[in-house]
């Protein structure tokens, strides 16, 4: 169930439940959800650039973008020292620029984007809820994201 309440306080950390496609900010004693899109393939962990997976696991924000292409972005620690040890076994690029972002397209519908799994792996909001996320995030921000 989403909650309608506005982000008053520092986001102290971000959960993430992919199966239920909502991003959990929490702040103060309390939490909002937002209902998200994932990645375009978003089964499982994210091994390689290109496999349009939304990556599982604990990352932070390490940069925070005001001019990105989905609006404005939250960038993830993506990959990891374990991604990294996981792609080089593999031969592949982990990819990166996983971020949390807004809408990348003036057709999508901020209402209804969330339908359909559209990233190339990043976290999806609409323009005006990245908008009050990117306000109140700061650098190191952690982040868990779950199957």
């Amino acid at each position: 169930e989403l909650r309608n309440i506005r982000i008053t306080d520092t986001i102290i950390k971000f959960k993430v439940k992919k199966s239920e496609r909502k991003l959990y900010a929490y702040f103060g004693d309390t939490f909002k959800v937002f209902k998200i899109s994932l990645g375009a393939s978003p089964i499982g962990h994210k091994i390689k650039q290109g496999d349009h997976k939304t990556p599982e696991g604990t990352y932070f924000i390490s940069f925070k973008n005001p001019k990105s292409r989905g609006y404005k972005s939250l960038k993830l620690s993506y990959p990891n020292a374990e991604d990294k040890k996981r792609a080089a076994a593999l031969k592949v690029s982990p990819g990166g620029d996983i971020c949390i972002h807004g809408l990348w397209w003036d057709t999508q519908d901020p209402k209804t984007h969330w339908k359909d799994d559209w990233t190339e792996g990043c976290l999806a909001v609409n323009n005006q809820e990245i908008d009050e996320i990117y306000a109140h995030t700061y650098l190191k921000t952690p982040i868990s994201i779950l199957p």
